[in-house]
């Protein structure tokens, strides 16, 4: 056996262990049927071409869960694959001169070599990219079903176009007003898209956040926001005086606070609603001022940002209590047509947006809201809306009232009234899935002039991505390829044209997680596969993707099961949820303010120190790993000095796995530190034999409780996600473990003996090829990660000892351990006889001993 354990050797000999056996291969349904499921699964990643520390920690917290899982007797299924399509390739083939294909599969090549030096214990034979051609071909036929379920449909819709790069840009590909990357003014155009009907499940999937009780309550929160349901009324005000050539008779608003009514100082239309479209066709000014809306971008948080302005149309709406009440309509750039009907009725008393408005153009402000306690003659609205509780006043028939009352009152009221109803109504919108890229799942749908918009047959799939793009004009290399597009009509036989809008990529991730049940099957979903192993038990990632990838995985299941695609226990795809924190690091400058990398600096005499220059550096704040700070570790190089199971080790011990944790060098050297204190405990035991001693004495059966409630102890942290309290017990373990070294005695001989095999049954969690060293230098049959998970005995996990202060008059003189259920006897007897008490007491007389039991003895002389 090696004096020191080395990783570069022995990793790599288990890895290639273990891929030979075909270790980690989950079992099918028919195999699997009787035993408990496991299904783990962390998000799976981009193929960027690099893992970073971050995706370390992620992928060490699943395969620590799929190993304990594993050893406690379940049938574990924990895949991989690659979300591969996707933006950034595109932007490396417009930049680089490269095939998006190619660049894709040489990054997925090169991390999948990464991954194989971690030592993850996944099933490859399951892997798949969302770029095979047999994944999306599935992802088309999910679509085709949809769309005749009802789910999926084309409509207009207002979008961020670039004009230069000539594609539609998400909000957040909006830089102040800019489009990213071309840098031109982006415009707001109406596009025709293809959407989800998401909104059809609002309720289904708010009710179903409240049966998710192993998803943080944050994450179910921010969905829940997200989908945003709200109770209230849904009404019209009619046009007063209506000029020559509008339609409309009214405008409709949505409102959640009817209570207001009497508050009511003006009606606002957003920019793009019909009836200010309407308007502006005949008012130059009115048309520059949309214009002007526009160039904000499409985003609630562009909008809320921006400085509330409007514009007066002139019109004036009745009030629906009092026909002689004119109320002012403005277009308002704070208005979204997205929400509700893109109409507003403003009570500036009780919003802080209405009131800035009103505030800057002079507009009535009426407070309709008494907070207690206030007087009705003095209570006024300065700067601040009042939002707070209260009673109806300055309200007519609402008077006296609460606003929930007031509430239910004025939408009667509308109700008989004819002029509106209660509704509900959701922030949550359809899912915009169109995308006008190349590298993505093409939308399986032909446009023929006859027929219409016409379904690919299923027969026909997969719409594959022609290889041959160019990307030297601006767009979609789709729209302007030589042929790709031009098809004969499935139906008439005629010339038409393919859809050339690919799909979000969200899609791509909205099911993935059930197509690996079973990968190679003819149909999107196994669906006998899928029954066994959904949902997933156990789903791991950041909390960035806490709302869309998330609250789209969940809608996908439901429609999927809807539209018989899938069979499943219940609707949700995800039974438990963990975000992990980020892996954080030490920013540094350089006197010149450049950036640095960490191997870039050093500590001379206590100054930091830029190594090629020699010049003072500065230190920064602890930030998330980024490439545009430098302040990232090189995930091959530390593999390389320390090893996986360093890496692994230090990501899951150094702070709770819901917390940011800081890379540090000293950190990371402790944890090597470690494995060869564990290799050097196990040279020390493997020459000791187990043997079947009858008799323990006291410190060997101590030895053994502490063996046993370790293991225990482990198993809940590994189930409760408390990585680094586990781990905390292992050093413990590790050090009581290397006391018992020194002992003399077969009883000691077999405790310790029996803590080393079980100490390495449970290193496997965490660092799973030392564990295979140590399982075999100890002379063990079989893999480690083979091996059931160590049993403790009941026995040994009760405390048969207790520990009592003994005191003499009052003061703390000594302590003694007692079996539990000492009688008060036996525990005087032994206070009397520890020799610190006899010393102390030496010839005075003893007057009474009080013994509490399981607390205290006192000795009064």
């Amino acid at each position: 056996m090696a004096d020191r354990y080395d990783p570069s050797v022995e990793e790599s000999r288990w890895q290639a262990e273990w891929a030979a056996r075909d270790l980690f291969r989950a079992p099918p349904r028919i195999e699997a049927e009787g035993r408990p499921k496991a299904y783990v699964l962390e998000m799976f990643p981009y193929p960027s071409g690099k893992l970073h520390m971050g995706h370390v920690r992620n992928y060490a917290m699943g395969d620590a869960v799929a190993r304990h899982k594993r050893a406690t007797g379940h049938a574990v299924l924990h895949p991989m694959g690659w979300d591969g399509f996707g933006l950034p390739a595109e932007n490396a083939a417009f930049e680089r001169g490269v095939n998006p294909k190619d660049w894709t599969y040489q990054n997925i090549a090169a991390m999948k070599a990464q991954f194989a030096k971690l030592g993850l214990a996944l099933d490859w034979s399951r892997e798949f990219a969302t770029c095979d051609p047999d994944y999306y071909a599935r992802q088309q036929e999910i679509f085709l079903r949809l769309w005749e379920a009802g789910l999926v449909y084309r409509k207009s819709s207002r979008v961020n176009w670039d004009p230069v790069d000539m594609t539609v840009l998400a909000n957040e590909q909006v830089v102040d007003g800019k489009g990213w990357r071309s840098g031109a003014p982006v415009e707001q155009r109406d596009l025709v898209q293809w959407f989800m009907a998401i909104t059809k499940y609002g309720d289904d999937l708010l009710a179903g956040l409240k049966t998710l009780n192993r998803w943080p309550d944050k994450v179910r929160t921010m969905q829940a926001n997200w989908i945003g349901r709200s109770e209230g009324l849904q009404m019209h005000f009619p046009l007063a005086d209506k000029p020559a050539g509008i339609e409309a008779g009214s405008i409709e608003v949505f409102t959640t606070r009817p209570d207001t009514l009497y508050g009511a100082s003006f009606v606002a239309l957003s920019p793009d609603h019909p009836l200010t479209k309407e308007l502006a066709e005949t008012n130059a000014d009115l048309e520059a001022f949309r214009k002007q809306c526009a160039a904000l971008g499409t985003s609630e948080e562009a909008i809320e940002k921006a400085e509330k302005v409007g514009f007066d149309t002139g019109l004036t709406v009745s009030h629906p209590f009092d026909s002689d009440w004119k109320l002012p309509v403005w277009i308002a750039n704070f208005v979204l047509m997205g929400y509700g009907t893109g109409a507003i009725f403003a009570c500036p008393a009780h919003d802080q947006r209405d009131l800035d408005f009103a505030r800057k153009y002079g507009l009535p402000v009426r407070p309709v809201v008494l907070p207690k306690d206030a007087d009705p003659e003095a209570f006024d609205i300065a700067d601040e809306a009042y939002t707070g509780p209260g009673t109806i006043f300055n309200s007519q028939f609402l008077d006296g009232k609460s606003i929930e009352d007031a509430k239910s009152a004025a939408i009667e009221s509308i109700r008989k009234l004819g002029l509106g109803e209660a509704k509900v109504n959701f922030r949550l919108r359809d899912w915009g899935i169109s995308r006008q890229r190349y590298w993505g799942c093409p939308i399986p749908v032909i446009h023929c002039d006859g027929c219409g918009t016409v379904p690919v047959p299923v027969a026909d799939l997969p719409v594959r991505l022609p290889d041959d793009v160019s990307f030297d004009k601006p767009g979609n290399p789709l729209d302007h390829h030589p042929d790709w597009k031009h098809v004969d009509c499935p139906q008439c036989g005629g010339k038409a044209l393919r859809e050339t809008d690919t799909m979000d990529t969200f899609m791509d991730s909205s099911w993935y997680f059930a197509r690996f049940a079973g990968p190679s099957d003819d149909t999107p979903v196994a669906k006998d596969e899928a029954t066994y192993w959904l949902p997933v038990d156990q789903y791991i990632g950041g909390v960035e993707h806490a709302v869309l990838h998330l609250l789209y995985a969940r809608f996908f299941i439901r429609a999927m099961k809807d539209a018989d695609l899938l069979e499943m226990t219940g609707r949700e795809p995800f039974a438990g949820l963990f975000t992990q924190g980020m892996v954080t690091h030490e920013t540094y400058k350089s006197a010149t303010g450049s950036w640095l990398f960490p191997h870039e600096v050093e500590t001379r005499e206590g100054t930091l120190i830029e190594i090629a220059t020699g010049e003072p550096a500065r230190r920064g704040q602890v930030e998330k790993m980024s490439k545009s700070k430098r302040n990232v570790v090189d995930c091959d190089a530390i593999l390389d000095q320390y090893g996986a199971d360093v890496a692994r080790w230090f990501v899951l011990s150094d702070s709770p796995p819901e917390r940011d944790v800081e890379w540090t060098q000293a950190g990371v050297e402790g944890a090597a530190r470690f494995v060869q204190r564990v290799w050097n405990l196990v040279q020390d035991v493997a020459a000791l034999e187990r043997n079947s001693v009858l008799e323990f004495g006291e410190g060997a059966m101590e030895l053994r409780r502490v063996n046993h409630k370790s293991a225990e102890a482990i198993s809940q942290s590994i189930d409760g996600f408390r990585f680094n309290s586990g781990i905390a017990v292992m050093y413990d373990w590790l050090n009581a473990l290397g006391r018992a070294r020194g002992q003399s005695g077969a009883d000691w001989a077999e405790a310790l003996r029996e803590g080393a095999e079980m100490f390495t049954l449970c290193l496997v969690p965490f660092m799973p090829h030392l564990a295979e060293s140590a399982w075999e230098a100890l002379g063990m049959d079989g893999l480690a990660s083979e091996q059931a998970w160590p049993a403790s005995d009941p026995a040994l996990l009760k405390d048969n000892l207790v520990t009592l202060p003994v005191q003499v008059n009052g003061r703390r003189r000594a302590e003694i351990r007692v079996a539990a259920d000492a009688s008060k006897d036996d525990v005087e007897a032994m206070a009397r006889a520890h020799e610190d008490v006899r010393g102390f007491i030496g010839d005075a007389v003893i007057k009474k001993v009080i013994v509490v039991p399981g607390r205290i003895v006192n000795i009064v002389i």
